[in-house]
């Protein structure tokens, strides 16, 4: 069996490793595709997620699907050969934040691919049996890798809450902004404009449904959003980048009372936010944290909607090409939207 670590800073090496029979009330699944998230990108290029620095080694990946290899002990309504969507994170439903439904706050969760938690960049993963969600017959494993991805949009718009006939700009158009714009169209927004400077993923923006990508190498932003909306700005905004100033752009972007929704993840500590221009148009700002009972519905929209949502999913690369794969990510080469690791 085989997993890929990044032992360094824009370094994996592939090892074998040998798996553990599940245990009672676990289920042993064979991993068949992970994609790889901007989090882990983070891991990778940049030696930390945020505030939080790499232990090295890790294994990264935390958005799988795969087959159910072994059942252990106790565990009902699962069979070997049964298809899976994965959670990643391992929830304690006893703190307070579980306990109030609001579980992606858990003070105790373990979140696989985090530091200590290895993820699922390897063949077999052991899993408790209430991270498992019945795979629909129509999903195959690839595309089935998108429901958590599309499970952070859907928390993300309990914030931003978009209704039909608002307006909306999204600033990033990597998997997170792809997402959003094709969750945005499937709102009913009346127009979508997209921020993003790498021109091929300006183009997926527009196949996913955005109205408008701006090059912010080219036009400002602010002015070209400001001038098609006679200068009132718009209802939501999502940053799906945060990075490079975003947040204040989103900011700006944004009409008085706009929700402005940050779902992408600083590289900067301490990022700057322009408070006293939220303060006087009176902004709503929400920051994310990864999803919040949102999987089964994920599931539903993929299921029923999975068409406007897989055009971003250009690439599909073994395990033992995973240095390749982030190397392509890094560089935006290729064409690349989402990328797809086979383990």
């Amino acid at each position: 069996m085989a997993l890929a670590e990044l032992v360094a800073q824009r370094r994996f090496l592939l090892r074998d490793y040998s798996p553990v029979p599940p245990a009672p009330g676990e289920i042993q699944v064979k991993v068949e595709a992970v994609g790889i998230c901007g989090s882990d990108l983070h891991n990778f290029a940049e030696g930390a997620i945020g505030d939080t620095p790499c232990q090295y080694p890790m294994v990264l990946g935390h958005e799988p699907a795969g087959t159910v290899s072994a059942v252990g002990a106790g565990v009902t309504g699962w069979a070997p050969g049964d298809r899976a969507a994965l959670e990643a994170a391992h929830y304690c439903y006893h703190c307070e934040f579980c306990m109030s439904g609001r579980h992606n706050l858990c003070h105790h969760v373990r979140f696989l691919s985090n530091v200590g938690e290895p993820g699922f960049f390897r063949d077999h993963v052991n899993l408790p049996a209430t991270n498992l969600l019945p795979l629909p017959s129509n999903l195959g494993f690839v595309e089935a890798t998108l429901f958590e991805p599309i499970g952070i949009i859907l928390h993300s718009f309990r914030f931003g809450d978009p209704k039909l006939g608002e307006s909306a700009a999204v600033i990033g158009a990597g998997p997170i902004g792809l997402t959003t714009i094709a969750a945005l169209r499937i709102a009913g927004v009346s127009r979508i404009w997209c921020v993003e400077p790498v021109a091929h993923r300006r183009d997926l923006a527009l196949v996913l449904g955005a109205d408008a990508a701006i090059d912010p190498a080219q036009a400002d932003p602010v002015r070209e959003i400001l001038r098609d909306t006679a200068g009132r700005g718009v209802d939501v905004v999502f940053d799906c980048a945060a990075k490079d100033g975003s947040i204040n752009q989103a900011i700006h972007l944004g009409a008085p009372a706009a929700r402005i929704v940050i779902t992408g993840v600083p590289s900067e500590l301490h990022p700057a936010i322009d408070f006293h221009h939220l303060r006087r148009k009176e902004q709503w700002f929400f920051p994310v944290r990864r999803s919040n009972h949102k999987s089964e519905h994920a599931l539903r929209l993929l299921q029923e909607q999975g068409a406007r949502f897989t055009p971003m999913l250009t690439h599909r690369m073994p395990l033992a090409s995973v240095q390749q794969a982030f190397e392509t990510l890094e560089a935006y080469s290729g064409g690349v939207g989402k990328v797809v690791v086979l383990p």
